[in-house]
């Protein structure tokens, strides 16, 4: 790809930025990297997306330990390990971890496996057994010994956001990472408001609904194809430029997996779309949110 066009489509990424509580800036745009790494023969293209993504701009990227057993992270270390330092490296421990000897032992083998001797941001995947106060202690830990930055977690509901609150260390979080997408709205009722009361942006997994049967129902909807249109773009950047739509306001980065670096392009590209509020308005009548508090969706 031309130097040229990668400069034009990183000013526009690079527009779009948010700021954590500590002044990091954040693009609002990132890339997740579940799935990718499990599959040896497309690892050499994989490569080549997250190093395009980085190029334009999607400099926050996000896996697990979770994520193949760990072969995303190798993925990751392998790709990124001579760029360290021009990006901004999110992972996560099963809540089985979530003890304070366990997540120090996760931890370093994420570090191992990712090449590197720091994580800017450590999440607590879902909710376990574990007592919040201990995983906290076990954060705050790995933060005194420069092995983590900032910690937070994800797919924690509006209660446990207040519980976690209500420990010793829990108000140091810095993230909650959700399910969000135009047909996944329930976080705006109670969730989305609270965290950005108490200024903890939201990570937006499957922004794209790419888990679950969705995405199907939304790719064939006429309405957001009829806008896809009027902004020259794929119905899929259009659902992408929905959930960063006041990313800025809500404190919102999207974090959608792109394994290919034509898909890559794509996502980047979302970020010159503004929608429009009539555009908006239109999908909040066929997409509303839920009027009344649901489960947290979770995949």
């Amino acid at each position: 790809m031309e130097n040229e066009t990668v400069d034009t489509i990183r000013k526009e990424v690079d527009k779009r930025r948010l700021t954590l509580g500590d002044g990091t800036k954040l693009p609002v745009l990132g890339q997740g990297t579940w799935h990718m790494g499990e599959d040896w023969p497309k690892r050499d293209v994989e490569i080549e997306a997250l190093r395009l993504g980085v190029r334009l701009g999607m400099t926050l990227i996000d896996t697990a330990e979770m994520y193949g057993e760990g072969r995303s992270e190798s993925l990751i270390g392998e790709a990124l390990a001579d760029q360290r330092d021009a990006i901004f490296l999110v992972s996560k421990a099963y809540p089985s971890h979530a003890t304070r000897e366990k997540l120090i032992k996760a931890c370093d083998n994420s570090l191992k496996r990712l090449k590197t001797d720091h994580l800017d941001l450590y999440l607590l995947h879902w909710r376990g057994g574990t007592p919040l106060e201990e995983t906290v202690r076990g954060m705050e830990e790995l933060k005194k010994a420069g092995k983590i930055l900032r910690w937070g977690v994800s797919n924690f509901d509006t209660k446990d956001m207040q519980e976690l609150w209500s420990v010793p260390g829990g108000k140091n979080c810095a993230v909650n990472q959700v399910l969000y997408h135009l047909g996944s709205r329930g976080i705006e009722v109670d969730l989305l408001p609270w965290l950005r009361d108490h200024q903890i942006p939201i990570m937006a997994y499957c922004p794209l609904a790419e888990a679950g049967s969705l995405k199907a129902k939304l790719l064939k909807n006429s309405t957001l194809n009829q806008i896809a249109e009027v902004h020259e773009a794929t119905t899929l950047q259009i659902l992408l430029a929905w959930a960063v739509r006041h990313a800025e306001r809500d404190g919102i980065i999207a974090i959608p997996k792109a394994a290919q670096p034509e898909h890559v392009l794509l996502n980047a590209q979302s970020a010159a779309i503004r929608l429009s509020s009539e555009e908006i308005e239109a999908l909040d009548r066929i997409f509303p949110r839920p009027s009344r508090k649901v489960p947290l969706d979770i995949v």
